[in-house]
C-alpha cells in the first residue's frame, strides 16, 4: 500500500499555515514561512539542526507560544493570543520533553495525576487509568517511588505516561530520547510508537536521531526556520 492510499480518509489534525515566528523584538527570526499538515494517526519526525526551529513548533502546537503571524490549528480549532486554547489542550494533546520535566520529589504517581487534576479527571478514572499505563510501560513496582530515585529511562517512561493520562489524540514530543543512552533511546523510542499505535494517537517528535526518525511514517526536514519533506 502506497502512502497517499495509507492517508486516504485521514484528516489533519495539526496544521500550521504560512507560520512567522521571532524573538528580541523580531531580530532573531525562528520560523520563516512554515507550512505543515499532520494527520490523524501518522507518526512524524521533525529533523534538522539545532536552532533550525523545530521545539518552537512544537510550542505553537501546544500552546506554550503563538504565532507572529500565521495560523496554527489543532483538531480545527485555532491555537492563539485571541483563544484561550488551555481547555482543548488539556485533553487533546500530550507534551513529552527531552528532559522530562518531571517535580523530582514527588513519586510517579503524584507526577502523572497533576494532568488529570488540571482537566477535571475523576479521581478513581485517573487511577485507573495510571495502572493500565504503568503496566505497559513497565512501571507498576515504581509507581510510589520518587522521581529523584528513577533512572534516566524510567524517568522518560513516566513522562510518556504523563503525556498519556488524559487520552490525548495527539502526542507532541521534543528530543524524547535526546538525554538517554543508546540502549534506553531504543527502548523508550520502541515504546513510545507502541502506545501511540494502541492508542491511535498522532506522533510529532523532533529528534536529532535519524535512526528513530526514519522509522516514522514521515520524515520532515526544518533548516532555518523553513520546512520541506524528505524524498
Amino acid at each position: 500500500m502506497n502512502s497517499e492510499n495509507a492517508n486516504a480518509g485521514r484528516r489533519a489534525v495539526l496544521s500550521a499555515k504560512d507560520i512567522w515566528k521571532s524573538y528580541d523584538e523580531g531580530t532573531v527570526a525562528v520560523l520563516n514561512g512554515v507550512d505543515f499538515e499532520g494527520l490523524e494517526g501518522q507518526t512524524v519526525a521533525l529533523c534538522g539542526p539545532s536552532g533550525c526551529g523545530k521545539s518552537t513548533l512544537l510550542h505553537l502546537f501546544g500552546g506554550l507560544d503563538f504565532p507572529d503571524r500565521g495560523s496554527v490549528l489543532v483538531n480545527g480549532s485555532i491555537i492563539d493570543r485571541g483563544h484561550n486554547p488551555l481547555r482543548l489542550l488539556r485533553h487533546e494533546v500530550g507534551f513529552v520533553f527531552q528532559l522530562h520535566n518531571l517535580i523530582p520529589d514527588f513519586t510517579v504517581e503524584e507526577n502523572c495525576m497533576i494532568p488529570t487534576v488540571a482537566a477535571g479527571v475523576d479521581r478513581h478514572v485517573a487511577k485507573a487509568r495510571l495502572r493500565e499505563l504503568a503496566e505497559r510501560t513497565g512501571l507498576s513496582h515504581r509507581i510510589g517511588h520518587r522521581i529523584q530515585k528513577l533512572s534516566g529511562g524510567e524517568r522518560q517512561r513516566t513522562a510518556i505516561c504523563r503525556a498519556l493520562m488524559n487520552r490525548p489524540k495527539i502526542l507532541l514530543a521534543d528530543e524524547p530520547t535526546g538525554s538517554l543512552d543508546e540502549k534506553a533511546s531504543n527502548m523508550v523510542f520502541d515504546l513510545l510508537l507502541d502506545l501511540v499505535a494502541r492508542e491511535g494517537a498522532t506522533l510529532l517528535m523532533a529528534t536529532h536521531d535519524r535512526n528513530l526518525a526514519r522509522r516514522c511514517d514521515r520524515l520532515v526536514e526544518m533548516h532555518d526556520g523553513k520546512i520541506r519533506e524528505d524524498a
